[in-house]
């Protein structure tokens, strides 16, 4: 199997389940030295009461065949995330990809609420679990991954900068986070790029994560069953999907021609070549525009 990524350092700072799971995988499997960070870890339960751990996330990363190093780190904390960073460098003396798929907000989400119904304190601790550990990760990360021309850097989002600006999302909280991290990438490529470094914004489509199949009381095996209560729910794709997208990336001499956009996976999947699990290529954020938003009946057909 090939092994693209053999002898780089990659860093996925969320990686305890979602897209951040699904991404560390894909980089083990190419070959990377995973360095996976999170809160949950040791048998603990998550601040939003899940039981993922980073321990099963580095489980799944060898059963393919890659290294994974847990780190666990509250990214709020810069002190832990600087802590990271020093222990990075000593142990390889290099990071070649940080994933930023740090969230951990789900448990805050409102939907459809405007700003004077939203818990205020929510609201304002979503922006800060969303953003700030972006940017207090970016700011002690960068100067290590700068010392060698090539590093890419990976703001994980919710959308492209194209779509959320035409749509509401969610709340003005989530959409803040979501809008803010597109940005992210897209100030940090400007700043990156002089010293031969890339920025860019990706975001997966409807996933299929542990949280949503449990919402639609499915697994990974049965998930189609979940088409009766929403038939759209057909264009979701796997988080490894995702994690190709990194991977292939990752892998790209030329990912500079990149920098500073706001990507999709399906859209990457089409340039790459890679595709999820099952072998198709879904297309979600043009399915959304195409179909899904204007209302007509679900339909992949073209799509996946």
């Amino acid at each position: 199997m090939s092994k693209p990524l053999n002898g780089k350092i990659a860093l996925v700072a969320g990686a305890t389940r979602n897209a951040g799971r699904g991404i560390a995988i894909e980089l083990g499997a190419a070959g990377a030295t995973v360095y996976i960070t999170g809160r949950t870890a040791g048998g603990a339960k998550s601040p939003e009461n899940r039981g993922e751990s980073l321990e099963e996330t580095a489980a799944m990363i060898e059963a393919e065949g890659g290294t994974a190093v847990i780190v666990p780190v509250d990214h709020l904390d810069p002190a832990q995330v600087q802590a990271l960073i020093q222990r990075v460098d000593t142990e390889q003396g290099r990071l070649d990809l940080l994933v930023n798929a740090i969230f951990g907000g789900n448990s805050l989400l409102e939907w459809d609420k405007p700003i004077w119904e939203h818990d205020l304190d929510g609201g304002l601790k979503m922006l800060r679990l969303a953003v700030d550990t972006h940017l207090i990760t970016a700011h002690h990360a960068l100067p290590l991954m700068l010392r060698h021309p090539g590093s890419l850097l990976i703001e994980l989002t919710d959308g492209t900068t194209a779509y959320n600006q035409d749509n509401y999302r969610v709340s003005t909280y989530f959409d803040l986070t979501k809008a803010n991290c597109n940005r992210i990438a897209f100030t940090l490529g400007h700043e990156m790029k002089a010293k031969g470094g890339t920025a860019v914004a990706l975001t997966p489509g409807w996933l299929r994560s542990e949280m949503m199949l449990e919402a639609y009381g499915v697994t990974e095996a049965n998930w189609r069953d979940a088409l009766v209560k929403e038939p759209h729910f057909a264009i979701s794709e796997t988080t490894r999907y995702g994690g190709r997208a990194v991977a292939a990336l990752a892998a790209d001499p030329e990912v500079a021609r990149f920098n500073q956009q706001s990507l999709d996976a399906g859209s990457l999947a089409q340039v790459y070549g890679f595709t999820d699990l099952d072998g198709s290529q879904p297309d979600a954020w043009r399915y959304l525009v195409e179909v899904q938003d204007p209302g007509k009946p679900a339909d992949t057909t073209g799509y996946r």
